[in-house]
């Protein structure tokens, strides 16, 4: 099977002057979801870089010093929990990004899986066996694949975020990534539906996504998904996996833990998820979203369980690193409040390349084809912001 297929120039004539990337874009940060917008530009200081476990640590001696502008650090931390992460403080914030309708950006070349879908369910089914051995302590771990894309010319990142956009049901961002001084700047930018961590005061509110149907544009057959993936038990064992880490994870800060005592249906433009709505209320008011962050972070909705065991899966299996992809975008600010949610549904961009990403949850009564068919169906939303609303020619690749 094909692992790439050349889709050509589309929309010769669309206009792209208002993607030209500039100096002022390299540091734009948006975060918006439901009417609420971060929108920052510039870096005026860079918290020093370090794994998660020190990521408090780190912020509260950042915040220890006296400095003028914005009280606040924005960014992201990558999927690996030992793995450096990119935050900082921005030089101002500024009202909404007005985010206008755009053409659809002109791809070029091959759009390339990576690996290929065959390739993909062989990993799946390996570690199906793991998750079916009696000796091995994997309970669940989460899969990637990505697709690598080329566009004609440079692509800024709000250019994207317009597109994405349409869809109210999703937090859609734009987080820059550190980059080699050489190097144009990138971007992780995507639409995520998995709200990770809301801290206000002694509030903690977090809404874990696990267990995932693609929608269709038939009222019934959307409506047959929906209650499929409502009735499913392979699902629900794969949200519960979720629910119960994040409950666990949370329960040594608070006085109390509420969850929703079973999933509910969470739709997007293109994906129906199984989700969990969990309100904590912390011991001490004081305690730092950045804490609450590194006792979450991964979750098993991007990793696995148990989480070691998990990680070391997912590095044996994968043969693209995440970096940011499968972490967490959001904000803190000096107070210990922040946001956080799971980068996922996103992008890297830089320049003309764009990678986009779609993992899936494996458990032990996984199918390598279904598990094919979820992530082909979580490129959507990414691939429609890119123009590709007729998958018929990416079937070769995809699936």
């Amino acid at each position: 099977m094909n692992d790439s297929i050349v889709l050509g120039d589309r929309n010769p004539d669309a206009a792209l002057a208002d993607t030209a990337i500039n100096a002022d874009q390299a540091d734009l940060f948006v975060l918006q979801q439901a009417g609420q917008q971060v929108h920052a530009r510039g870096c005026r200081a860079r918290l020093p870089a370090g794994a998660l476990t020190t990521l408090a640590d780190r912020v509260a001696d950042f915040f220890s010093q006296q400095r003028g502008g914005p009280g606040l650090l924005v960014g992201a931390v990558p999927f690996e929990p030992r793995a450096d992460d990119a935050l900082y403080q921005p030089e101002r914030l500024l009202p909404a990004l007005p985010l206008r309708p755009q053409a659809a950006p002109v791809l070029q070349g091959a759009l390339q899986a990576e690996p290929s879908a065959q390739a993909y369910a062989d990993a799946v089914a390996q570690a199906v066996w793991a998750l079916r051995a009696s000796d091995d302590p994997l309970d669940k771990v989460v899969l990637a694949r990505s697709l690598l894309a080329q566009t004609q010319q440079p692509l800024a990142p709000d250019a994207l975020l317009a597109r994405l956009g349409a869809d109210p049901s999703v937090a859609t961002y734009a987080v820059p990534l550190p980059v080699d001084p050489a190097q144009p700047p990138a971007w992780l930018v995507g639409a995520t539906p998995e709200l990770l961590l809301r801290k206000r005061g002694a509030q903690v509110l977090s809404h874990p996504l696990a267990g995932s149907a693609r929608r269709s544009a038939d009222p019934a057959q959307d409506q047959a998904a929906a209650q499929a993936l409502l009735a499913s038990r392979k699902d629900h064992d794969e949200h519960r996996h979720v629910v119960e880490a994040i409950v666990a994870a949370l329960s040594p800060w608070c006085r109390q833990v509420d969850a929703q005592p079973r999933p509910v249906l969470h739709a997007t433009a293109s994906m129906w998820h199984l989700g969990t709505r969990i309100h904590a209320t912390l011991d001490d008011p004081s305690t730092p979203a950045a804490q609450l962050l590194a006792a979450l972070h991964p979750t098993p909705a991007v990793c696995g369980t148990p989480q070691q065991a998990a990680l070391q899966r997912i590095r044996a299996l994968e043969p693209v690193p995440r970096g940011f992809y499968a972490g967490a975008v959001g904000w803190l600010d000096a107070q210990g409040d922040g946001d956080w949610y799971v980068a996922i549904r996103c992008a890297r961009l830089q320049g003309r390349q764009l990678r986009l990403y779609a993992g899936a949850g494996i458990v032990a009564e996984s199918s390598p084809q279904a598990e094919v068919a979820e992530t082909a169906a979580k490129f959507t939303a990414l691939l429609n912001a890119l123009g590709v609303h007729d998958p018929a020619p990416l079937q070769e690749i995809l699936s």
